[in-house]
């Protein structure tokens, strides 16, 4: 249970650290550690190299542990992608660029504490009995 506390918590920090009103604010935010170092950018994104180990370490590379890190994956690769248009090309698809401009619910902000740390726990669980 040690595991899956230490994911909410490490989700609670990935939150915290890019909470944003709108996507516009989170890729702003995001592209200051990404200007500062890429490194930077990539260490604000903990629960990523800690679902990995935990799958590694419980060789739990099941449905559930195989979607949690895709999910994780596509999403950092996605912010990656929405910087790389904004700030290094200048322009963003029109989809995109519309997107940006749209709030981010409180609901929103919670959606990967509810959707990551489950999806750990039952991609973990078969390991545990």
């Amino acid at each position: 249970m040690q595991i899956i506390f230490f994911m909410f918590m490490l989700e609670l920090f990935e939150l915290y650290i890019q909470k944003s009103d709108t996507l516009e604010q989170l890729i702003e935010k995001l592209y200051g550690y990404y200007n500062q170092s890429v490194f930077l950018f990539f260490l604000i994104h903990p629960t990523l190299y800690y679902v990995l180990g935990v799958l590694l370490y419980f060789d739990a590379f099941n449905f559930y542990g195989g979607a949690i890190l895709i999910i994780k994956t596509f999403d950092l690769f996605f912010k990656i992608e929405m910087i790389r248009q904004r700030y290094f090309h200048a322009s963003m698809d029109a989809e995109l660029e519309e997107m940006m401009h749209l709030k981010i619910t409180p609901a929103m902000h919670y959606l990967s504490i509810f959707a990551h740390v489950p999806l750990l726990f039952l991609a973990i669980s078969p390991t545990l009995g």
